[in-house]
C-alpha cells in the first residue's frame, strides 16, 4: 500500500513498493494520459511532476513517492501549463501525440523554473523527450510563445 496525492487528491494504491508509479497511476487509478514509451526512462512519455519536478514515472517506484505530491497531465494546471496546452494547440504540435502528454509536461517544468528559456535551455530541458514524428522545431517554438504569453 502506498498513499500519495495525484492532482490534488489523496490516494491509496495497494500495489507492491517496486511498481512503477506509471503502473500505478495506469492501471490502479485509470489515469492514462501518461503513456508507455521505452520502460527505461529514456523517452519521456510518462513524465510526471513529483513534488514540481519533472520524473519519469516507467522507473520511480511507487514506494519513493510516498506522502510526495503527484501531478500528470490529467490535472495538471497553473499559468504555465495553461500557456504550453494552448501554444500546443496555436501551432499544432502533435502529429501522433503519443509523446505528448511527457513533452507538455516536460515543458511546463522548464518555464516553471525558467520563465523566459534560451534555445539551449529548451533543448537541455527537452532532451530526454522523444517525438517519433520529429515536430521538435514545433516544440521549442511552442515553448517560447508559452513563455512569450506569460510575459506579456
Amino acid at each position: 500500500m502506498a498513499k500519495f496525492t495525484v492532482n490534488g487528491e489523496e490516494v491509496t494504491v495497494d500495489v507492491e513498493a517496486d511498481t512503477p508509479l506509471l503502473w500505478a497511476l495506469r492501471d490502479e487509478l485509470r489515469l492514462t494520459g501518461t503513456k508507455f514509451g521505452c520502460g527505461i526512462a529514456q523517452c519521456g512519455a510518462c513524465t510526471v511532476m513529483v513534488d514540481g519536478m519533472p520524473r519519469r514515472s516507467c522507473v520511480t517506484p511507487v514506494g519513493q513517492v510516498e506522502g510526495s505530491d503527484i501531478e500528470t497531465i490529467e490535472g495538471v494546471s497553473g499559468p504555465e501549463a495553461e500557456a504550453v496546452q494552448a501554444a500546443w494547440v496555436d501551432i499544432d504540435v502533435p502529429q501522433c501525440g503519443w509523446c505528448q502528454s511527457g513533452q507538455v509536461m516536460s515543458a511546463t517544468a522548464l518555464l516553471r523554473m525558467v520563465p523566459k528559456p534560451s534555445d539551449e535551455d529548451i533543448d537541455n530541458a527537452m532532451a530526454g523527450n522523444i517525438c517519433r514524428c520529429a515536430t521538435y522545431v514545433r516544440i521549442r517554438n511552442a515553448i517560447h510563445n508559452a513563455a512569450d504569453t506569460l510575459e506579456g
